[in-house]
């Protein structure tokens, strides 16, 4: 509106009378100010629920809502592989841990359990996790896959939605997020800045077939951004529901010598969905 239009409404609104605007007064036939309609409530905006808070210390393992821990027993004698230590979700590997496909290594958790019911993300719903995560200089980016969070479908066989994971690209270690099919780059960072210190991780998936999907991932140290990127117009969705997973799950093809013992810590996690 310009400036000379708000001028005659701000007279008109006075009591003035306003050159150029028709005249106010309710003519003979007007509606009785009683019988006019309504006007239409706002709906409220929409905002993030919490819907799951787990503590390591209160609620174990039982935050989750299945383990993937030696699937093979290929360290039985090691005991546990994904344990709690304080505050703290902890996975630990070593190079002689095998997955029951001998190829790669895999010690995850999946889902969110929430009292005696895990979390279901739909499609059409926005979900959000946040946690922070400590990643070791042990815990490197490798030529292969090694991915520390996971979205997919439960159930056998289905491949992943989105991954987060360390890489090696041009030799230098990065950390990145992809919408897994077809290979679509969300973010990516130097993993150097990460190793040994805490990093707070933000990601929020709105879940979409086709188009319909998008992608968000930040991270952060001490309030300060390290990278905060959106994805949007990408199909985050299978079949079913998706179901988040964390843990370390890594090819053993990596041609960078980077393979060792390792581990990597959550805490701090929360999942909210967007009402």
């Amino acid at each position: 509106m310009n400036t000379s239009r708000r001028t005659l409404l701000g007279a008109a609104v006075g009591g003035a009378v306003a050159v150029g605007l028709p005249n106010l007064a309710a003519p003979a036939h007007a509606v009785p100010a009683h019988a006019a309609p309504a006007l239409a409530t706002p709906a409220p905006a929409a905002s993030w629920q919490l819907k799951w808070s787990p503590s390591a210390s209160r609620d174990g393992l039982r935050a989750f809502e299945t383990l993937e821990d030696d699937r093979a027993d290929s360290h039985t004698s090691y005991g546990p592989h994904i344990t709690t230590e304080g505050d703290n979700f902890r996975f630990t590997m070593h190079t002689r841990d095998r997955d029951t496909s001998t190829d790669r290594q895999r010690h995850e958790v999946t889902g969110c359990r929430s009292g005696d019911s895990f979390l279901q993300w739909r499609q059409g719903e926005t979900w959000r996790v946040s946690y922070s995560m400590y990643i070791p200089s042990s815990l490197k980016a490798t030529t292969t896959f090694t991915h520390i969070m996971q979205m997919k479908q439960p159930g056998p066989g289905t491949g992943p939605i989105v991954v987060q994971s360390l890489r090696r690209v041009n030799g230098q270690q990065t950390i990145e997020l992809k919408i897994f099919e077809p290979n679509i780059l969300v973010g990516r960072t130097a993993l150097a800045p990460l190793h040994n210190t805490w990093t707070d991780v933000v990601f929020d998936l709105k879940i979409g077939n086709g188009t319909s999907g998008s992608a968000r991932w930040a991270l952060s140290q001490r309030g300060s951004t390290i990278v905060d990127t959106t994805r949007t117009g990408v199909d985050t969705f299978l079949a079913d529901r998706v179901r988040p997973k964390w843990g370390i799950y890594r090819s053993l093809g990596d041609s960078s010598g980077s393979l060792q013992d390792c581990y990597l810590l959550l805490t701090n996690m929360r999942g909210y969905q967007l009402v």
